[in-house]
C-alpha cells in the first residue's frame, strides 16, 4: 500500500475556470448558476468566488437569494463543456507530476505516493497554477484523512512549510495522519466527519455520540446495534481515522443516469406535466441509447410546489435501449401520480446494465 494519499481539490473551479478566459473578473465576486440571470425563478448558485462567498453567497443557494447578499455580484451561465474541457486538462496534469489518478470528479482527485508527500504537493500546486488555476491539497495516510486535510488546508495556514514539514504551515497544504488526529478532530462533532451527515450525527447525538472523541471511545456493540454489524464498526473506525488507502484508477461506471428539472413556473395541467416527463424520458434514453446502455428500470419523480417529493418505479419487462418503450414506461408511471397539487420538479431516471 502508498504510505501517503493526496486528495487534491480545485478552488472554486467554475469560476476560477471563467477567471482563465476572462481575466478582469479575477478579484471580483463572481457567481455561476443557470442561465447567470438572477431574475430567472428557481435557478440556483453551482459556484461562488471567494468574493462573492464573502457576503455569504453559497452553492445551492438560490439566483434571486445571491443577488440581494451580493448586488454587485458578476452572475454568469453554467458553461458545463468548459468546465469538462478544463477537469480532463487538470487530471492529465496530475498524470503526468503524479502518476495514478483516481478522479471523484471534475474538481477533486487522488493520487499517491511513497516519497515525500510535501514535495508531490507543491508540485501539484504549481502543475496547476500554470493552467491558470489553483488548488488545496490534502496529505493523509489514508482517503479519509486526505480529503479532510483538504479542508484544514483552505481554511489554515499563512507561510511556505517549514522544513520539518509542520502540519498547516504552508498555505494549501495540510497534513492529517494519526499522529495528530486526536488532537485535530477529537474536539469536533461528528458530522465533521466524512460519510456523516446530520441524520446520521443525530442518531449518533442520541446515543450521546456528540464529538469524533466521543465515537472513539464508544462502544462498538451499542454502535452494532443502532447500525447494524457492518455500518456500525465502520463508523467506529471513521472515528479513529481509518479509511480506504487502495488508489483506484478505474473509471467508475454509472449505474443509473437522471435528467430533472425546476420549472420556472409551478405545472398544473396534466397534460403538461405528462409532455414534460415523455420530454425528459425521451433525452436521457437518446442519450444513454447514444452511449450503448442498455435500460432496466424506470423511475419518475415528482415535486409539489409545497417541495413534498414521491418516486415511482417499474421494471422493465426486459432490459431494452428503445426509447419509445421507456418514454411509454415513464408515462404509465407518472400516470400513478394523483396530480392534484401544483408540480415544481419532475425527473426520470434510468438504471442500467452494466455495460459489456
Amino acid at each position: 500500500m502508498p504510505r501517503w494519499l493526496l486528495h487534491v481539490d480545485l478552488d472554486q473551479f467554475q469560476a476560477a475556470v471563467e477567471f482563465r478566459r476572462r481575466p478582469e473578473l479575477r478579484g471580483q465576486p463572481v457567481i455561476v448558476g443557470g442561465e447567470g440571470d438572477p431574475a430567472q425563478p428557481r435557478k440556483v448558485v453551482t459556484c461562488a468566488s471567494y468574493p462573492a462567498r464573502a457576503f455569504g453567497v453559497r452553492a445551492g443557494m438560490a439566483l434571486k437569494m445571491a443577488k440581494r447578499k451580493c448586488p454587485a455580484g458578476v452572475f454568469l451561465p453554467v458553461d458545463m463543456p468548459a468546465y469538462e474541457v478544463a477537469s480532463e486538462e487538470i487530471m492529465a496534469t496530475l498524470g503526468r507530476v503524479a502518476g495514478p489518478v483516481e478522479v471523484w470528479g471534475m474538481d477533486e482527485a487522488f493520487v499517491a505516493t511513497d516519497d515525500d508527500p510535501w514535495r508531490l504537493a507543491a508540485e501539484i500546486r504549481t502543475a496547476v497554477v500554470e493552467l491558470g488555476l489553483t488548488c488545496a491539497v490534502g496529505i493523509g495516510d489514508n482517503k479519509l484523512t486526505a480529503k479532510l486535510a483538504t479542508g484544514f488546508a483552505k481554511s489554515t495556514g499563512k507561510t511556505s512549510p517549514e522544513p520539518e514539514h509542520d502540519p498547516g504551515a504552508a498555505t494549501g497544504i495540510f497534513e492529517l495522519t494519526a499522529a495528530n488526529w486526536s488532537d485535530l478532530m477529537g474536539h469536533r462533532p461528528t458530522d465533521a466527519l466524512w460519510g456523516v451527515g446530520a441524520r446520521i450525527a443525530q442518531r449518533l447525538a442520541d446515543l450521546d455520540i456528540t464529538t469524533v472523541a466521543d465515537l472513539m471511545s464508544a462502544d462498538r456493540d451499542r454502535l452494532i446495534a443502532e447500525f447494524g454489524p457492518t455500518t456500525g464498526p465502520y463508523f467506529r473506525a471513521l472515528g479513529h481515522g481509518k479509511g480506504d488507502t487502495e488508489l483506484s484508477t478505474t473509471p467508475r461506471i454509472p449505474v443509473g443516469r437522471s435528467k430533472s428539472e425546476t420549472f420556472p413556473h409551478d405545472l398544473t395541467d396534466p397534460d403538461e406535466i405528462h409532455r414534460e416527463v415523455a420530454r425528459l424520458a425521451t433525452e436521457v434514453a437518446e442519450e444513454m441509447r447514444e452511449h450503448h446502455r442498455v435500460t432496466t428500470r424506470v423511475a419518475v419523480t415528482v415535486r409539489t410546489k409545497t417541495f413534498y417529493t414521491r418516486t415511482k418505479q417499474r421494471k422493465l419487462p426486459t432490459p431494452t435501449d428503445d426509447i419509445p418503450t421507456i418514454t411509454t414506461t415513464a408515462l404509465a408511471i407518472i400516470a400513478r401520480f394523483d396530480l392534484d397539487r401544483p408540480v415544481r420538479l419532475l425527473g426520470v431516471r434510468l438504471e442500467l446494465l452494466p455495460p459489456e
